[in-house]
This record gives structure tokens, C-alpha cells and sequence, in this order.
């Protein structure tokens, strides 16, 4: 799959971390593979301008969102060079909430970015981006390991029936 794997393009000025479930104690490992690799990139990229993208379900007690930021302040990263994007819950609702966030805020719609979420998402992730954003930015892609193999063959066997439903139905 084209997004199995990191595709860094032009000069990213935003990065962009996609929510996933966000557990009592923290980042489930799925999100806290992507917050680890964000992290890793951070440390040679570290002006980026950070969103971190992803509502609150019905079993989180914050928001994925919220669990990121939590987590990268944790880890050294700076609170003033994170946005949160809260009230997403799919997909395509974070891309084009997020995309709506950097616009509010005055950030250059030209500008490149770099998306992070796990290898097997990443395929529908810049399928959706294209629509969503109609080439507006440069992306490129971070595709954080899924260390936790359950998860992994789960999400496998999940993506590419979430693929076929986000090409016929996300617009």
C-alpha cells in the first residue's frame, strides 16, 4: 500500500497527528505509536507548527486530541506550537477540521504538511486529503509502526473495507 511507509516531500511546515483511541490510562498503542514517531521527526524538525487531531468517544474520558497533547508537553514539546482539533470523529472529519482550524488561524494554504497515523491508514488518509483539500497543501506522510501485533492484523483486516466505504461515501 502507498502509504505503508514514510513519503516526505518539500519542506513540511505542519505536522498533523491523527487521533485513535484514547484508553483510562492513555494513549492506546496504535496512538501512542504515532505520538512516537511524531516525537522522533520533532526532534530534528522541532519549529513545526503541530495539530493533533481527534475528538472525545463515548467511552474516552478526554479527548484524542487532549491524550496527544498531554502526551507531547510530556515529552518536551512545546504547548504553544500545538493546535487542537477536539470535535472530530472519523477520518474525514479530521482532515477537514483540521484543515478549517489552520485556515481560522492564518496559517498559509500553501504551505507543505506531514500527516502521522499507522501505515495501514495512510492509503485512505491521502485519498480523503485529496478530496477534502483539492491539492490546497503539499502532504506528506509519516507511517508510525504498529508495534502491537493484535492491533496490527486487526486494523489490516479493518482498512480496506474503511478504504472501499471512505472512496463511495466521504466526500
Amino acid at each position: 500500500l502507498w502509504g505503508s511507509y514514510d513519503h516526505v516531500q518539500g519542506d513540511p511546515q505542519i505536522m498533523v497527528i491523527l487521533g485513535c483511541q484514547v484508553k483510562p490510562w492513555g494513549p492506546s498503542v496504535l496512538l501512542q505509536d504515532r505520538l512516537d514517531k511524531a516525537l522522533s521527526y520533532l526532534e530534528d524538525h522541532p519549529d513545526l507548527t503541530v495539530v493533533v487531531s481527534g475528538g472525545q468517544g463515548p467511552d474516552e474520558h478526554i479527548s484524542e486530541a487532549q491524550c496527544m497533547y498531554d502526551y507531547l508537553t510530556a515529552h518536551g514539546v512545546d504547548g504553544e506550537q500545538i493546535l487542537l482539533e477536539d470535535q472530530s470523529h472519523n477520518t474525514v472529519q479530521n482532515l477537514r477540521y483540521t484543515v478549517d482550524l489552520l485556515a481560522k488561524a492564518g496559517y498559509d494554504t500553501t504551505a507543505d504538511m506531514v500527516v502521522v497515523s499507522n501505515g495501514f491508514h495512510l492509503t485512505r488518509v491521502r485519498m480523503l486529503w485529496n478530496r477534502v483539500c483539492g491539492g490546497d497543501y503539499n502532504l506528506s506522510t509519516l507511517a508510525a509502526p504498529s508495534s502491537h501485533l493484535p492491533s496490527r492484523l486487526k486494523m489490516y483486516l479493518r482498512e480496506p473495507l474503511a478504504l472501499v466505504k471512505s472512496f463511495l461515501f466521504d466526500r
